[in-house]
């Protein structure tokens, strides 16, 4: 059986934090925040999945556990033992040290959804915009890179068959939308479940949560964020970049 060879040199995985819902906004947290993680394939292969293994062996003595931000945060599921302060402190340098050292660049886009409310009579589904934003600054990433002619692949974590078909609706528009203004999207999207365990999507949850609580309080310290920062793209100047908050 002959195999495509025409795929790029990246992968890129996305996740999100907060929901893109515009009735009943959550004061507390007002921002939806969508993540493109864009790993070079032969970094992934040499160090990202060694990287993670390697802290799941240490904490685990296994490599099953799936990092999850909402769990560690909260202590709970496989994340019990956090509930340790002094292990906790151990666990949370050591992750940290582990996405500090990971190679991979950051795509992040925040809908401030009271603004877009306010500022748009009819304003577009949160997670189209999100989506959208990223999707053009991926392109234009990998323009820089030469990798136009090679079609590179999108995972997102399945979210139930009708949100993953409306996803998939959304995606296929927004790159007929860039076909019509003369630019080709090379991307290919694709569901996974959590189950899979896959060091991609796990970084890029790991990654959200932090990017969305320093855009709703930029001035309470942020010791996650003072890590993901220098994945952004364009760091240090990554605002518009690898940053994008709208409105």
């Amino acid at each position: 059986m002959l195999l495509c060879q025409n795929f790029s040199d990246y992968l890129i995985f996305a996740d999100e934090s907060g929901d893109h819902g515009l009735t009943a906004i959550n004061p507390e947290n007002p921002v939806f925040v969508l993540v493109f993680c864009l790993f070079k394939k032969s970094d992934y292969i040499s160090t990202v999945k060694q990287i993670i293994t390697k802290l799941k062996l240490d904490f685990w003595g296994h490599d099953l556990a799936i990092l999850h931000n909402h769990e560690i945060r909260k202590s709970i599921g496989e994340f019990t033992f956090l509930f340790n302060q002094e292990i906790r402190l151990k666990f949370l340098t050591s992750l940290n040290e582990a996405v500090e050292k990971i190679p991979f660049s950051i795509i992040a886009t925040a809908i401030d959804k009271r603004n877009l409310k306010k500022d748009y009579p009819n304003p577009d589904n949160p997670y189209l915009l999100a989506l959208g934003f990223c999707l053009e600054h991926a392109y234009m990433f990998l323009r820089e890179e030469n990798q136009l002619k090679h079609l590179t692949h999108i995972v997102v974590e399945c979210r139930g068959k009708a949100e993953d078909e409306d996803l998939e609706l959304a995606f296929r528009r927004i790159s007929n939308r860039a076909s019509l203004l003369g630019e080709n999207y090379p991307f290919d999207i694709k569901f996974a479940n959590k189950k899979t365990n896959s060091c991609g999507l796990q970084i890029a949850d790991l990654v959200a949560h932090p990017i969305a609580r320093h855009v709703v309080r930029p001035d309470l310290s942020n010791i996650a964020f003072e890590v993901v920062k220098k994945k952004l793209l364009g760091y240090p100047k990554y605002i518009g970049t690898g940053l994008k908050c709208f409105p």
